[in-house]
């Protein structure tokens, strides 16, 4: 049997439990923090593969082995590990509390409603588009994704950001409040365990989360009516659906939305679990997006510009959608296509757009499909009778990167 023991957090390990191990494996600070058994053997946690090795020659002699963990080990911990190597079976887990429910009791937030994302061994950027998109966030940070790079990464997005350091440890121990700036201009060391990034304007409204991931909206492609807009400048539910199914937003995207109008892709997109920028050039479209974004409860960051020039200074997106189809197209899919991690969706009305706009996508590497969407809708007429109204159709273009075109773009 292997005992996997969640300590760091103020827990202490219990003596019976480390009373005849053979084999204690675990960080520094717990190791140190325990009197081993005489004659057990002790491992300091470094590379993980080399410490799995040793237990499993233990294990193949039917000796008992104890591995210390900080918190709870089945949360983001080791325990998949041994799991995945050793068969649940084989584990006896005595969890204790983890860094996440001790970081937010240490400031008196509830945390039911917020979304835990790793950063450990990680991508940053995920956790980065996640802490963009949502109002409480909590960060298992790791080297080279600390609370250093992730202030960086946010700059101006009106977050705050509690860095809660060596917790559990009575002498150590730190709980503090900064900005992004100040995160950032700081060196932070080694003894971090988790950041909570928080919109302190929203972070106690309660979001609706199953397992601690934000539920998805019971429904999307929502109609023209439950937006903002001008003179039916708005994207078209039905052109909206089949776009959010191309561009399939989700936890950790950054998407653009480019020519965004009213915002609704970008609205539903965030209803989605993306974080979103919005690109318009019109100032009263910029009022709208806002509006519209508040209406939902969705964080949209909007940019007043004209693409593809407003398109400098933005993190690379996992998908575009662009809408309109001025002379500026080809050059604005361009640009998209060039910097988009996964695939660009293109709306337009005008049919002699298409070539140059499919051309613009091939080139930087994408395969291309698209559709020409002609709906009717249901239109009541006097006598209780009911016709068909046309709405105008629109020429759907996606482009998807191909792996082999994927190699020059940043990860």
């Amino acid at each position: 049997m292997i005992t996997v023991v969640g300590t760091g957090t103020g827990a202490p390990v219990p003596a019976d439990v480390l009373a005849g191990a053979a084999l204690v494996v675990g960080g520094r600070r717990h190791l140190d923090a325990v009197r081993l058994p005489e004659g057990a053997e002790r491992i300091v946690l470094g590379p993980l593969a080399p410490a799995l090795e040793t237990v499993a020659e233990y294990v193949g002699k039917d000796l008992p082995v104890v591995v210390l963990a900080s918190g709870d080990p089945g949360f983001f911990g080791i325990v998949r590990a041994l799991a995945e190597r050793f068969g649940a079976g084989r584990l006896d887990v005595r969890p204790g509390v983890s860094s996440v429910a001790t970081a937010f009791a240490r400031i008196g937030l509830p945390w039911d409603d917020a979304v835990v994302v790793s950063a450990h061994g990680r991508d940053l950027r995920t956790a980065v588009h996640v802490c963009r998109a949502h109002p409480k966030v909590a960060v298992l940070t790791g080297p080279g994704a600390g609370p250093a790079e992730l202030g960086a990464a946010l700059g101006g997005e009106g977050r705050v950001l509690v860095v809660a350091r060596a917790l559990g440890d009575p002498e150590r121990e730190r709980v503090e409040r900064v900005t992004p700036a100040e995160a950032a201009a700081r060196d932070w060391g080694t003894a971090v365990s988790v950041v909570l990034c928080l919109d302190e304007t929203r972070a106690l409204g309660g979001l609706r989360t199953v397992a601690g991931v934000p539920a998805r909206p019971d429904r999307w492609a929502l109609d023209e009516s439950e937006f903002a807009h001008r003179d039916s400048m708005i994207t078209k539910f039905e052109v909206r659906a089949l776009a959010l199914a191309r561009l399939g937003p989700r936890l950790g995207d950054l998407v653009w939305d480019v020519g965004a109008g009213s915002g609704s892709v970008a609205v539903e997109c965030a209803r989605l679990g993306a974080a979103v920028v919005a690109v318009e050039k019109a100032p009263d479209g910029v009022e709208r997006i806002h509006a519209n974004a508040r209406a939902h409860g969705v964080d949209v960051r909007v940019v007043h510009g004209s693409a593809p020039d407003a398109l400098d200074g933005l993190d690379d997106p996992d998908a575009v959608f662009i809408g309109g189809g001025g002379r500026e197209l080809p050059a604005v899919v361009g640009v998209c296509a060039r910097r988009a991690r996964r695939t660009v969706v293109v709306a337009m009305a005008a049919l002699d757009r298409v070539p140059a706009a499919r051309a613009a996508l091939t080139s930087a590497g994408f395969t291309c499909d698209g559709v020409l969407l002609q709906s009717s809708r249901l239109a009541p007429l006097p006598g209780d009778v009911t016709r068909l109204a046309a709405t105008n159709p629109v020429f759907l273009l996606w482009g998807v990167r191909t792996p082999a075109s994927s190699e020059g773009v940043a990860q």
